[in-house]
């Protein structure tokens, strides 16, 4: 079956050079054997991803043809469009480079956990640590799910030596080709890893709405294990989402890619992709753990005589990665799958030091905010920024969202609504003053919200209307000082906070305007697609 789908797909090569769903140790002795990767103190597979140490947005295409043509959100700055004779051009020259590889490498798994709502993913690579490391992102089979495999829904040919070039395939150096109408992903002259993961995490996100009616999310999610309830949290990169949902009295479900159905929330991935910058065993002794025989390591530095991992070295890149199963994690839910989620917090970490630390927000504010997805750069993280800086990316993700924004609302809209789940906006960032000027809210209290949050306590003491946000605070919250609640009393100049605030109110307003023009979110209907 395997070499049939090979076939038809355009690679022709001799079978006993492809190696199909080989074990962990195996895929690395390969990986050490062949120089594709040292082998670290701790045993993880340690690989550097050549000239590509993170994703590359302006080499990655949707093919425009089919339904997609309708369906994909062109407006969106993310989603550039390839004509289906470019895209089959470029797979066929990938795919007969591919043939001629001494080595070949088939994995197959599924992308969600929930069966009912997965899909069946065949990703054929050129290399060993590829194969590794998509075998421990994907949700596993069974060996009884392998025996009835048989047709992947998604394929995925990821050939990282490929170098693209303009004058024969249309494209240079590197693509990332999502064939949506085909099912089919092609990442060449890319060896950084997380192009296949995001790629197959893009078309969920195309599939699942359209055919399953599921919300996929950009997020991570976890379970009270005493009483189930689960909880999901929303947030882009420094609003603290992983440090949050690895709540030493919560079970992880996943820590970035979820669906939301009618059975409840289930996890698209079977493994974790962390940041490795300044990792310690104190700060976050689960991922720093998990790191050892199994794992992938991604452009991290490493000692040469001990081959431990420089987690505080940035000479290659900021972006280090690791990649390693679920499994590694000892409070995990094994299923990958939970109820309906009974709390949503979206996590913003505001640099302006305005933001109530925790507010709770209705149907429409929640659309609003799941929308806008704020969050604030300071200065140090990027050049040239001096001053706190505000980053909007919609659905908290919009890289990864294929389809019209509205349609992904509308789905968290209606999903809230009927079971009745607690939206909370949640601000990891600065009280007391601006970057700069103020603080970082203390850990412990945001722990203290958003326990409070999962649990119900904040709705004890009731709330006050917060007029400029257009949000509802707690008047207590247990273990956190009153004072804390309301951001106004924490400056020394109120009139200095009440101008701050109006006027990042002003910037989300703007925001909102300039990306969803004449959008009414109390009268909205579900969007059509094709």
């Amino acid at each position: 079956m395997i070499e049939t789908i090979l076939l038809e797909s355009g690679i022709d090569c001799d079978i006993d050079r492809v190696h199909v769903d080989w074990s962990p140790a195996k895929l690395i002795e390969h990986a050490v054997s062949h120089h594709e990767a040292y082998l670290t103190s701790t045993g993880s597979l340690s690989v550097s991803t050549g000239a590509f140490t993170g994703r590359s947005p302006e080499n990655r295409y949707i093919v425009d043809a089919g339904a997609a043509d309708e369906n994909v959100n062109w407006n969106s700055p993310t989603n550039k469009p390839i004509d289906e004779k470019t895209y089959k051009r470029v797979r066929k020259n990938v795919t007969r480079y591919m043939s001629q590889r001494r080595h070949l490498f088939v994995v197959r798994g599924f992308a969600g956990a929930d069966r009912q709502f997965a899909r069946k993913v065949m990703v054929v690579c050129e290399r060993a640590h590829q194969a590794l490391f998509i075998s421990q992102m994907l949700v596993r089979p069974s060996s009884d799910e392998l025996e009835v495999f048989g047709r992947p829904d998604i394929m995925v040919f990821a050939a990282p030596t490929y170098v693209c070039s303009r004058d024969r395939d249309g494209v240079e150096p590197a693509a990332v080709i999502l064939d949506m109408e085909g099912k089919k992903i092609v990442v060449a002259g890319t060896g950084y890893c997380g192009e296949i993961k995001k790629a197959v995490f893009t078309m969920m996100n195309y599939l699942l709405p359209i055919e399953d009616g599921v919300l996929p999310m950009h997020c991570s999610a976890n379970m009270d294990p005493r009483t189930g309830k689960t909880a999901i949290l929303f947030g882009l990169s420094g609003t603290g989402k992983t440090t949050l949902s690895a709540d030493p009295e919560r079970l992880l479900i996943g820590d970035d890619e979820h669906g939301w159905s009618p059975r409840g929330v289930f996890n698209i991935e079977g493994g974790c992709y962390a940041k490795t910058i300044d990792l310690t065993r104190e700060r976050e002794p689960d991922i720093f753990d998990a790191i050892r025989f199994g794992s992938v390591s991604e452009n991290v530095k490493l000692d040469r005589k001990t081959r431990a991992a420089i987690y505080s070295d940035s000479s290659i890149t900021e972006n280090g990665r690791a990649a390693y199963p679920l499994t590694h994690i000892k409070r995990v839910v094994e299923s990958g799958t939970g109820e309906t989620p009974s709390v949503v917090l979206f996590l913003t970490a505001d640099a302006y030091g305005v933001l109530p630390p925790i507010s709770k927000l209705n149907r429409e504010q929640a659309m609003f905010h799941f929308l806008t997805g704020y969050t604030a750069k300071v200065a140090g993280t990027e050049l040239g920024i001096k001053e706190p800086q505000p980053t909007f990316s919609a659905l908290f993700g919009e890289p990864f969202m294929p389809l019209d924004h509205m349609v992904y609302a509308y789905l968290l809209g209606e999903k809230i609504t009927q079971n009745k789940t607690r939206v909370y906006l949640v601000n990891t960032g600065w009280t007391g003053g601006p970057y700069g000027v103020g603080h970082r809210i203390a850990l412990y209290h945001t722990r203290a919200l958003v326990k409070a949050a999962m649990n119900g306590e904040l709705d004890v003491a009731g709330y006050r209307h917060d007029d400029v946000f257009d949000v509802d605070v707690p008047r207590d919250c247990p273990n956190v000082p009153s004072k804390i609640l309301n951001p106004r009393d924490t400056w020394e100049d109120g009139e200095a906070y009440d101008k701050a605030a109006a006027e990042l109110a002003d910037k989300f307003k703007k925001n909102f305007e300039k990306r969803y023009p004449g959008v009414d979110l109390n009268s909205m209907t579900r969007p059509r697609h094709r």
